[in-house]
């Protein structure tokens, strides 16, 4: 006959207590959204172009279009090479405060601006004269009213601290279609959080998870041939990885030129 070891049973009983704990604990994690955390402050040089309209800020290296429609008005700047990573900085928001300078408006603590272009390297000139945005400088090319808020316009240059600060976006992403019936060219807009895309993905009413190449500044493709099917899409936050999921964004009869909205967004 078997003795019956009671240290064995304990054991054997603690064993299965602890892992029906780790089972009942794992049942119950719910993933959280992740939040985007502002950085340190860095030291920058900061310039403005255009006027106090910001008419010339319309448009730019990340496919906004009109700044003042589509929700970024006149808070903007062009990034140096270094900052815009490609165009993966696209819609990335800033703190922005001048420092250093008698220049500087006292008693102002920053502005936030989002990134809605590129300020190009000037090779012609030195990195300190005029050549500002040439790498491996980091440099925030600001709309003049965003300059403004900060320093007086007639100082041209000013030297700032800067950090990347969550943007705070009301509603949900925004889709711009363009395209054809077997190319699908998507400019994202209104991205909360770390304001920034890594990668895209779209899904046809008939199709599997297609995933998009990255085209210039905030727009993504799809080869693919889509129409016909309502649309939704996946998408990675560059600096987060939070991946989010925008189910039938765009109904089965969208149309390219259309903007269509979600209620699904970053923090």
């Amino acid at each position: 006959m078997t003795s019956f070891d009671p240290w064995s049973f304990n054991f054997f009983s603690i064993t299965l207590a602890t892992l029906a704990i780790i089972v009942s604990k794992s049942s119950v994690t719910v993933a959280l959204p992740i939040e985007f955390r502002p950085s340190p402050w860095s030291l920058a040089h900061a310039t403005f172009y255009g006027d106090e309209t910001a008419s010339e800020t319309l448009g730019g290296a990340c496919g906004y279009g009109n700044l003042f429609s589509n929700g970024y008005g006149t808070d903007t700047a062009a990034l140096s090479t270094t900052l815009f990573n490609n165009g993966f900085a696209c819609g990335t928001c800033y703190q922005i405060k001048c420092v250093e300078s008698t220049w500087c408006y006292p008693g102002v603590p920053f502005t936030t601006v989002t990134a809605t272009n590129l300020c190009p390297p000037n090779w012609a000139q030195d990195s300190n004269n005029g050549g500002w945005c040439n790498p491996p400088r980091v440099h925030f090319d600001m709309s003049k009213p965003a300059f403004m808020k900060i320093a007086q316009w007639k100082a041209g240059i000013v030297p700032v601290m800067y950090r990347r600060v969550p943007c705070v976006r009301p509603g949900g992403l925004r889709f711009y279609f363009q395209g054809n019936g077997y190319w699908l060219l998507v400019y994202v807009m209104n991205v909360g959080g770390g304001g920034d895309i890594a990668q895209m993905w779209v899904k046809g009413s008939k199709t599997g998870w297609i995933s998009m190449s990255h085209n210039w500044g905030a727009t993504y493709q799809a080869f693919a041939t889509l129409g016909g099917q309502s649309l939704s899409f996946k998408i990675t936050s560059y600096t987060s990885k939070e991946t989010i999921i925008a189910w039938d964004v765009a109904p089965a009869n969208w149309n390219v030129g259309s903007t269509y909205t979600t209620d699904v967004n970053f923090h």
